[in-house]
């Protein structure tokens, strides 16, 4: 795809019309060193809450650029379709692709989790690391994608626990409701959950449409055990098998989003 036409840059505070906002330094290294702007160049910025607005970049200052802000939209690139990955955690670096892929196939929840067959292991402070590093992630996807709604990235956590609270996982609401929130629809219905699976469960055919919303788990490389599994079934995930062909598990959430927003969504 053509890239956008204007510059995009996350800026966290309120957009105000006419006023004159200064850039934390991350957002003013990428628009001084990486996309080289200068003084009077136009950008757009936009709040992760579901706004944005053209600017104009007013100095070069690398500590915290200055700009003038236009008049802030309404965001106009969400899915109408709510949707949350649940991803057991992959070896290695595939995290980073599953949470950059799924925000341009416009999940609106990613909750990270630990599973027993799970290849990567994180002490607290690791853990603390990788999620600020895939919240910049967030940043950067959404930044490219056009996306003005950050969506939220929980705290990694066991699987088990996840599945045992009470009342499960929220609505993965496009708006930016936090993944942990207990918001169902609006008819009080909860979210679809539905666990991916290579061997059992219906296909997406035979799905009704997600009202409000569906949450997809995709276990680990090697998949949930038994036990995790059982679970699973036991707090209401409903098995979904896509396709014969076993998927791995950084395409497995990523294909399941794609068919949701192609036969609910905006595709």
């Amino acid at each position: 795809m053509a890239a956008p036409s204007v510059f995009r840059l996350f800026h966290a505070g309120p957009l105000a019309a006419h006023a004159t906002l200064r850039l934390d330094p991350d957002a003013s290294h990428h628009a001084l060193r990486v996309l080289r702007l200068a003084a009077g160049d136009t950008l757009e910025l936009f709040d992760g809450r579901g706004r944005r607005c053209t600017a104009t970049l007013l100095d070069a200052d690398p500590r915290g650029a200055s700009v003038l802000a236009g008049e802030p939209v309404d965001a106009r690139t969400e899915s109408p379709l709510a949707l949350g990955l649940a991803q057991a955690l992959p070896a290695g670096d595939k995290m980073d692709w599953v949470v950059e892929k799924a925000i341009e196939l416009g999940v609106g929840a990613i909750q990270p989790l630990f599973s027993r067959r799970s290849v990567l292991k994180l002490d607290e402070a690791r853990a603390a690391k990788r999620l600020a590093h895939w919240r910049r992630i967030a940043v950067a996807a959404c930044m490219q994608c056009g996306r003005d709604v950050l969506p939220e990235i929980a705290e990694p956590m066991p699987l088990a626990r996840w599945l045992a609270r009470p009342g499960g996982p929220g609505r993965p609401s496009p708006a930016g409701v936090s993944a942990s929130s207990p918001q169902a629809g609006a008819d009080g219905r909860p979210p679809q959950r539905l666990l991916l699976s290579p061997h059992d469960g219906g296909g997406l055919a035979a799905l009704p449409l997600p009202q409000a919303g569906a949450w997809l788990l995709a276990g680990p490389e090697s998949g949930l055990d038994d036990e995790e599994t059982a679970l699973a079934i036991a707090s209401d995930w409903r098995p979904l098998r896509l396709g014969p062909r076993t998927l791995r598990t950084e395409t497995a959430g990523l294909a399941a989003l794609a068919a949701l927003q192609a036969r609910f969504g905006d595709f």
